[in-house]
């Protein structure tokens, strides 16, 4: 039996979408509303441009605005433009560093070429539409903002939100700069639903804080119901947050990571997290996704090898992900190399010594930890396990025009011949 009404939150729920909400009922009265009369409802999901691109991370929440988008509903993407220039204190220990007006524009770029891949944009009435909050802070006036905004807004009540609590808690110094963020996120959602009737914000639960600010505001100032709705943090079975891999980012977009290794990350998820990643970075029908995770033993790797498929087609395209499938069937099942395993070249392989090499095709930040690889049995070449730290290819190391590199069973690159 369905929880609630609405398509949308009955989705969220079944594929483990659902954390908090800052009215159940509310939100799916709105929801169902709109979904029967076929007039969307508007969210909206924020992303800072810290960086030049989003990441496996960040994809939760955005997953959650594909399904909103899937269910008829209007999706906003806001870059920050604004709240970029003092940074989101949310779990951070620190101020971040002030980022010039090209690096801005270089990542929101990034970051609009990331939303790209999982929304639909245009002008159709349910098409996404990037915004950004620089278009209406560049302007503003400070003394009329602490006026308008300012006056509805309690210390007491801000000094209790997690963002600046934990941060309080750990003694670490928080600038009157971070301390007016939720201020400015709290003015974008009521601008947003001034703009484009949005009633919504998608996030996940580290952004609860700055969420209730913006529907405290709303009710006090503009008198609307806006409504937050957030996501778990979804973590793996040691407890780490999904997304890191090895300490590096699993990233978006494809100049910052290539297709083979985002396929691999999620070929390499644990067992127990097979079920809960289908949910979440698939599309899969839910009957489809039970049936596979409760295949057991072997089985379970074909569960993994769909799953790894159907995220990179989501996030990289069918072709991409085809060939990285292949690359990984000849790799690990035909014990071939793989034309799209990582790669470095070089015109002649005498004298490059085995610790740079593995340096720089990326396997290792550094001499010493490829050392202790090497003490563990754990680099190979041609897939046989070196035991000579002081060791330089030679030619005679190359097999069909390729040295093959692999730290332990799952990481394998090539040296190529110009």
């Amino acid at each position: 039996m369905s929880q609630f009404k609405s398509q949308f939150l009955n989705l969220m729920v079944e594929r483990g979408f659902y954390n908090q909400c800052t009215n159940d009922q509310g939100f799916d009265d709105y929801l169902y509303e709109c979904e029967k009369t076929g007039t969307p409802a508007v969210g909206y999901l924020g992303s800072d441009p810290t960086g030049d691109s989003l990441h496996v991370g960040h994809i939760v929440p955005l997953m959650m605005l594909r399904w909103f988008q899937k269910c008829g509903h209007k999706p906003l993407t806001l870059v920050g433009g604004a709240t970029a220039r003092i940074g989101d204190p949310s779990g951070k220990d620190k101020l971040r560093p002030f980022l010039s007006e090209e690096t801005l524009a270089h990542n929101i770029d990034g970051l609009k070429k990331s939303f790209g891949k999982f929304l639909k944009f245009g002008n159709g009435k349910n098409d996404a539409v990037m915004v950004d909050n620089w278009d209406w802070f560049q302007n503003i006036n400070y003394l009329s903002f602490l006026r308008d905004i300012g006056t509805y807004y309690s210390v007491n009540r801000m000094l209790t939100m997690d963002s600046v609590k934990s941060r309080l808690d750990r003694e670490q110094p928080m600038s009157f700069l971070e301390f007016n963020y939720m201020l400015l996120q709290g003015y974008d959602f009521c601008e947003l639903y001034q703009k484009y009737g949005c009633r919504a914000q998608i996030a996940g639960s580290d952004q609860w804080g700055n969420i209730v600010s913006g529907t405290e505001l709303g009710r006090r100032k503009y008198d609307v119901e806006l409504f937050g709705f957030t996501s778990p943090i979804i973590t793996d079975a040691a407890g780490k947050k999904m997304g890191k891999s090895e300490g590096n980012a699993v990233w978006i977009n494809e100049e910052k990571l290539p297709a083979y290794d985002y396929y691999q990350y999620f070929r390499n998820i644990g067992d127990t997290e097979v079920g809960k990643c289908l949910r979440i970075y698939t599309d899969l029908p839910m009957d489809e996704i039970r049936r596979l995770e409760a295949l057991k033993d072997q089985e379970i790797n074909e569960a993994k090898k769909i799953l790894a498929f159907e995220a990179t087609k989501i996030c990289r395209g069918e072709a991409e992900a085809e060939a990285a499938r292949e690359t990984a069937v000849k790799t690990f099942e035909q014990g071939i190399a793989g034309g799209d395993l990582p790669s470095i070249e070089v015109t002649s392989a005498e004298g490059l010594g085995v610790l740079d090499a593995f340096l720089q095709i990326g396997f290792v930040s550094s001499k010493g930890e490829a050392r202790r690889l090497i003490k563990q049995g754990g680099l190979k070449i041609n897939d046989q396990p070196i035991t000579d730290e002081n060791y330089f290819l030679r030619d005679s190391d190359i097999i069909n025009g390729q040295i093959k590199l692999s730290q332990g069973k799952k990481k394998h690159g090539l040296i190529k011949l110009k």
